[in-house]
């Protein structure tokens, strides 16, 4: 892992780094500062020293100051009050510009809907809903509906439209989306806005923030009202942030629990109540198994994030503890589920639990990306992928990139190629502590280290401002989850209207991948490269073109319930905000 400061204009967008060679210094977690807290690297005192010269040290994060609460992503300030002057919380604008930054910078959506607005929304399943087509119209509460103005929310994205009245009307909701639809918010909104104003009712009792005195007043039990699972780390600290952002002034408490992080400093935070708990599956488990704890038999919503990857995993066993932990009376919880593809794994947990009048969406067709990403594919041989990468960047304008490769030992062998070549970066894999994997993320999303090496522990659900390009530096091999991998992974750009540029390096060893690649690239109206033009399909097949995804959906699955209905028969599609036509993007450089 390696640090870099900014000054020669990368990671352009929402960061301010520490000069080079300034003190190092830990922020106040509740300062007015937008971005978490991160010690600074000195550089050696040599002031003509270059970035090469300057080792990366490892040290600097073992230090007593460094290992203090406030440098764990879980332990972000959130908003407490101890309500007792009504159900809504007053203002605090100090907290309120570290949770939604500058108003300059707030403005989520990006710079042409018109690629998102105009993807095929399908209703499928045995209850429609009427979509909303802006979010004055959503019925949100005045308080969530600045919250959702202060996220920068300008128009709600098509998943959106259908996910605000579906889970306002009560209904179990499956959610098939592309990567980058604006899922997170699709939920976190329309349940928070739902239980706004019934926490005293609902909630468990917890101790006043205000005056808790920790390891010296009584502690009590987490009995969340709403649990999101979801498979990764990084995925759980951010829709974390996600909430803390969402639950501001609506007296719910958000609390966040993965693998990795401090379980001393998890446990205290569980103490002081949550309403709101985001899990990594392991970590949640190992809460079930503590009842003095954590208890879920509050639970209202229980929503299950990229469903199709955990059940890659071997977790079945933990998710059945997951969705029986609780004491429930059968009824009393909604389940959502979203997931970019619906594989039999997945429709399976959805008939045992959701309830036969749960409404389906899809945002495109499962697994597939949109138009706002343009993707490039480049044959470069395996020992010339060195040069292209350092060529593709020096040709480009600074920006956020991140660089997928398919094995940890590459990941550190190629940021410290980078590193020693002159370019801001860092580096993310599986085998790092939890404390380095944060570090990582945090230097990526402030702009220290613009550069990203990872593995596919970045693939799913990371949402990084401004991360305008995409190298996979290898493309992921069929067994390491093929195209579906390859479309998460660009989907780390051109995120919610914005536009971002994917490139991949292509060698005779991923011919495997050649066909389904080929026909990925043909469904957004991609340049088909000439050593992909033998892949490319003839005739009818050329126009309607079929992918091994669709077939992840059986016709006569679940027959007579509604498991099997497609279409839209009454007439609920989805309102395009843009016709589609935009013009073709003609130079990364100028967006």
């Amino acid at each position: 892992m390696s640090a870099w400061n900014t000054s020669q204009g990368w990671g352009a967008g929402d960061a301010t780094a520490t000069p080079v060679g300034a003190t190092p210094s830990v922020k106040e977690e509740n300062s007015a500062d937008t971005t978490a807290p991160v010690l600074e690297q000195k550089v050696a005192a040599d002031p003509n020293a270059t970035p090469a010269d300057v080792p990366y040290d490892y040290t600097q994060y073992t230090t007593t100051e460094a290992q203090g609460k406030e440098n764990w992503e879980g332990n972000a300030a959130v908003y407490e009050w101890d309500g007792e002057e009504g159900d809504i919380g007053p203002e605090f604008p100090d907290l309120e510009l570290q949770l939604f930054g500058k108003p300059e910078n707030r403005e989520s959506g990006g710079i042409d809907f018109s690629k998102i607005a105009s993807i095929e929304m399908t209703q499928e399943g045995p209850v429609r809903v009427k979509p909303v087509i802006n979010f004055d119209d959503a019925g949100l509460h005045p308080a969530m509906r600045r919250n959702v103005e202060l996220a920068g929310f300008v128009n709600p994205t098509p998943i959106q439209m259908y996910c605000l009245p579906a889970i306002n009307d009560g209904h179990d909701v499956i959610g098939i989306a592309q990567t980058g639809s604006g899922k997170t918010a699709a939920y976190m909104v329309p349940i928070l806005n739902k239980l706004m104003g019934k926490a005293k009712k609902l909630a468990a009792k917890r101790p006043n923030p205000a005056t808790f005195r920790p390891g010296i007043d009584l502690a009590v039990r987490a009995e969340p009202l709403v649990v999101i699972v979801c498979p990764t780390r990084e995925l759980a600290i951010q829709i974390f942030n996600e909430a803390r952002k969402f639950c501001y002034r609506t007296m719910l408490r958000p609390c966040v629990v993965y693998g990795g992080g401090p379980m001393r400093d998890q446990i205290a935070s569980l103490a002081k109540g949550c309403d709101v708990l985001i899990a990594s599956p392991g970590r949640l488990v190992d809460f079930i198994a503590r009842p003095e704890v954590l208890t879920l038999r509050r639970v209202r919503y229980m929503v299950i994030d990229e469903a199709d990857e955990m059940l890659h995993e071997d977790w079945e066993e933990e998710f059945n503890k997951i969705l029986s932990g609780g004491e429930q009376e059968e009824g009393n919880v909604k389940y959502l589920l979203f997931s970019a593809t619906f594989p039999k794994k997945v429709r399976d947990l959805a008939k045992t639990h959701l309830a036969e009048t749960h409404v389906r969406f899809r945002v495109g067709r499962a697994g597939s990306t949109h138009g706002n990403i343009r993707q490039s594919v480049v044959f470069v041989e395996p020992h010339q992928k060195r040069k292209a990468l350092t060529d593709l960047i020096s040709s480009m304008p600074p920006a956020r990139t991140i660089i997928f490769v398919n094995n940890k030992r590459a990941a550190d062998e190629l940021d410290d190629f980078l590193f020693n070549q002159g370019y801001p970066c860092t580096s993310m894999h599986a085998d790092r502590t939890q404390r380095e994997r944060e570090d990582a993320m945090r230097a990526f999303r402030r702009g220290d280290a613009p550069i990203l090496i990872t593995t596919g522990v970045a693939a799913r659900g990371i949402d990084v401002r401004n991360v305008m390009h995409v190298v996979n530096f290898d493309l992921p091999s069929v067994d390491m989850g093929g195209i579906e991998e390859y479309t998460h992974r660009i989907g780390r750009t051109g995120r919610i209207g914005h536009r971002g540029l994917a490139t991949s390096f292509y060698c005779d060893r991923d011919e495997g991948l050649g066909s389904v690649l080929t026909r990925t690239l043909l469904e957004t109206d991609q340049e088909i490269p000439d050593f992909l033009q033998q892949f490319v399909p003839e005739g009818d097949a050329r126009v309607n073109l079929k992918f091994e995804a669709d077939s992840d959906w059986e016709e006569n699955d679940g027959a007579g319930d509604g498991w099997g209905a497609t279409g839209d028969a009454d007439g609920w599609g989805a309102p395009a905000a843009g016709d589609g036509d935009a013009a073709p993007v003609e130079s990364f450089g100028g967006w």
